[in-house]
Formats: C-alpha cells, structure tokens, sequence
C-alpha cells in the first residue's frame, strides 16, 4: 500500500513556501493533470500524511463522484464512481464545502457505503476536503490513514493543497 510517509508515526511537518512553489511548477508541466495530482499527493503525505489518497471529480448534475487519481489502484482504480445522494456527508462536503473528518471506523461506517473496503485495507481514520471554484464544489481530495491519524488541524493545509487541483479538475475529462 501506498503511503508516502513511514508508517504509521511519520511526523508531519508545515506547508513551506518552497513546496507551494513546487505546485505551481507543476501546474506548468506539460504532463497534466498528472504531474498536478501526483505533487499534491506527494506534499500532502510530507505535510498531512496518508495511506491511501484519491482525486474525486464531483458531478453536481448526477449527484456522482468520478476517481481521477489514486494511490492505490487495486482497491480504488481511476474512473471508479460513486452515487452520492443526499446525506449528511454530502451535504456538509459537496453542498456546503465543508471538510470531512472521520476519526475512528464507527464514524467511517456511518459515512460511507464501502466502509467494509476501508477499514479492511487498516484504514480508520478520513480526511475529504472538497475542491472549491466558483462558489461550488468540484470534487475532493482524500486522504485516509490509521484511527486517530487526522485532527482538525488539518483541515488548513488540505485547503491549501486542494486548490491547486481547481485548473486540473475543470479541464475537460
């Protein structure tokens, strides 16, 4: 499993402008969305930390979610979808684009139809972090780790990492 931090006690560290430099050398990279979504995942397991990361693009029309990168395409391959219909997370994610924040399996299980998959690959904590442009959400990057993993201070960085995927998330699939 891919984790780009050792695990599970790898110690975070601050988002540096040097690493938000990196981003927007990425963004000029000929090789989009791949090099964009590739050094998101890379400075989000530096500063956040994961075991598992994934690039949703949100269909607000469908009410879907369509995987445009992974970590870990065995279990959760590019072009998966998801139906996402009214509930509590999608309201407080995709409508009110708001960050996620499940902490430990019950509250993993209560949130999400596939939490048998999650919580069999070790994962018990999430952190969703919707992609916002426009006054809408675009999709969402997630990061998934051990129980206990993510706090609340996290949510900053996740914001700051996640909109760099705005350009690679509207440009057409």
């Amino acid at each position: 499993m891919t984790s780009g931090a050792d695990e599970p006690t790898a110690p975070r560290r601050a988002l540096t402008p040097a690493d938000l430099a990196a981003l927007a050398a990425a963004s000029e990279a000929a090789d989009q969305p791949a090099a964009v979504f590739g050094a998101v995942e890379a400075l989000s397991a530096a500063t956040i930390g994961h075991r598992l990361f994934t690039i949703m693009r949100f269909d607000a029309a469908r009410s879907e979610v369509e995987r445009v990168h992974t970590s870990l395409p065995s279990a959760y391959p590019v072009g998966g979808r998801k139906a996402k219909p009214e509930s509590a997370w999608s309201n407080q994610l995709l409508r009110d684009r708001k960050v996620f924040l499940a902490t430990d399996p019950d509250q993993i299980r209560a949130a999400f139809d596939d939490h048998a998959t999650i919580l069999g690959l070790g994962l018990g904590s999430i952190l969703n972090v919707p992609v916002v442009f426009d006054g809408r959400c675009i999709g969402t990057m997630n990061l998934c780790h051990r129980a206990g993993w993510y706090t609340a201070d996290d949510e900053q960085t996740g914001r700051l990492l996640a909109a760099f995927l705005v350009a690679p998330l509207l440009r057409n699939p």
